[in-house]
């Protein structure tokens, strides 16, 4: 009977993640999306080379599987950075950090007993980077639409975490090379890493996904927090207000941060600095309100299907659209409708 390592089943499912996001996005993918699909297919050849190490017993492979890890961690630093940039990501930007793969090869040349250590250490400080990034909130993610801000915020702070479980993972087998001659490391493999990475794989999908295609970026410099509200950000929220109202911009499924700050020709973060003193919710949340309420004024003049008024009304998925809808109102769509209809009847009875 031919075996087949679980690392291989787990390259299969990211594969057919790779395809769903082709499926998605084909074309007209930015080059944030192109860096996230870069990000799936280099973990689906990482676990195809960590089936071959561990399924195969094949030792040939360990510099390639030494330096592919490394470069994912590097990487995935790079893709959800990108979401929060002040600008297009720049190449010269990226290639520094392409240095740590490059030293983790050097090392399995000139030092290969410390190179366990030193992965440990990028995986690490990769992972701290991430949660860094994350301690800014997902308004920091300006690139990502503001219907899928939270679900590439949850992503992002899941990847650093699992950096670090990673890091641990190679922690405890290094030790069990020195008490059992290896003897458990395979097992530790399939439960940790190759688990992490369908995880991270499905987490980075989901972070292209929520990516605007628009390739602009706002100015999300942090600008430092008042705890009381200004005439200066009352001016601004004065100014969303007359952009939401007058142009509807809530109603284009691809808005972000980055794009309201371009249109009024305000850093982005004052932006959601400003919303949250005035009105104590996220800029997600707030773009979400006007969404709801024409949403509910779809509702109530019209026969139209939910699921269309959603989309009307500028929400993409109809999860997003049914929780908001409950935040906002209290009540379901469907309930809402019905209650508002009921007058209605009573009326022409």
């Amino acid at each position: 009977m031919l075996f087949v390592p679980l690392p291989f089943v787990v390259s299969l499912l990211l594969m057919i993640v790779i395809v769903r996001m082709f499926w998605q996005r084909g074309e007209a993918m930015t080059f944030e999306q192109r860096l996230f699909l870069l990000l799936v297919c280099a973990y689906a050849l990482q676990s195809v080379l960590i089936g071959i190490r561990w399924g195969y017993e094949i030792r040939t492979i360990l510099l390639a599987q030494a330096m592919l890890a490394t470069f994912n961690a590097a990487l995935a630093w790079v893709c959800f950075s990108s979401l929060a940039s002040d600008g297009p990501p720049r190449l010269g930007q990226i290639a520094w950090h392409l240095l740590p793969p490059l030293i983790v090869g050097v090392m399995m040349f000139a030092w290969r007993d410390a190179v366990g250590t030193a992965i440990t250490l990028f995986f690490l400080g990769y992972g701290f980077a991430l949660l860094w990034l994350a301690r800014r909130g997902p308004n920091a993610l300006v690139a990502s639409r503001l219907d899928g801000v939270l679900r590439s915020y949850r992503s992002l702070k899941f990847t650093g975490w699992a950096l670090i479980a990673s890091a641990l993972s190679d922690v405890a087998i290094g030790f069990d090379q020195l008490r059992n001659g290896g003897a458990y490391s395979g097992a530790i493999v399939a439960a940790g890493n190759v688990l992490a990475l369908l995880i991270l794989g499905t987490a980075a999908s989901i972070a292209s996904f929520d990516t605007s295609t628009d390739s602009g970026r706002g100015d999300a410099a942090p600008l430092p927090q008042e705890r009381t509200a200004t005439e200066e950000d009352a001016e601004i929220v004065r100014s969303i207000d007359d952009l939401m109202r007058r142009k509807a911009l809530y109603k284009d499924l691809e808005l972000n941060l980055s794009r309201i700050a371009r249109k009024l020709g305000v850093p982005a973060r004052r932006i959601s600095n400003a919303i949250n003193r005035i009105h104590g919710i996220s800029v997600s949340q707030y773009v979400n309100n006007y969404r709801v309420e024409e949403a509910c004024r779809l509702l109530s003049a019209t026969d139209e299907a939910i699921t269309q008024i959603a989309f009307e009304a500028g929400f993409l998925t109809k999860s997003n659209f049914n929780r908001e809808f409950l935040r906002v109102t209290g009540q379901s769509p469907s309930s809402w409708r019905e209650e508002q209809r009921v007058p209605e009847f009573r009326e022409a009875a």
